[in-house]
């Protein structure tokens, strides 16, 4: 089952997402929100970086549970989460 205590999430100017940190066990994978994904999800974002971090922490349970949905269809070294995916 896929985890996430650990709060931290952190803007990646190159990617325009939202990266942050899911856990199985002992292992730790890499999720990506697209700056389109968090925009359709809160249409009235800035996007800033500060924007982008707000619009994450108010939709953290609809992100975790898509990265929840990525990680049961297959398992890959990081995942990119975009609008289809919400």
């Amino acid at each position: 089952m896929l985890n996430f205590p650990n709060q931290s999430r952190v803007f990646d100017p190159t990617r325009r997402a939202v990266r942050f940190w899911g856990y199985e066990r002992a292992m730790e994978w890499s999720f990506f929100v697209s700056e389109d994904a968090l925009k359709h999800m809160q249409p009235d974002m800035r996007r800033d970086e500060a924007g982008l971090l707000n619009a994450f922490d108010c939709n953290r349970p609809l992100i975790y549970a898509a990265a929840s949905r990525a990680f049961t269809r297959t398992r890959k070294g990081s995942y990119e989460l975009a609008v289809a995916d919400f």
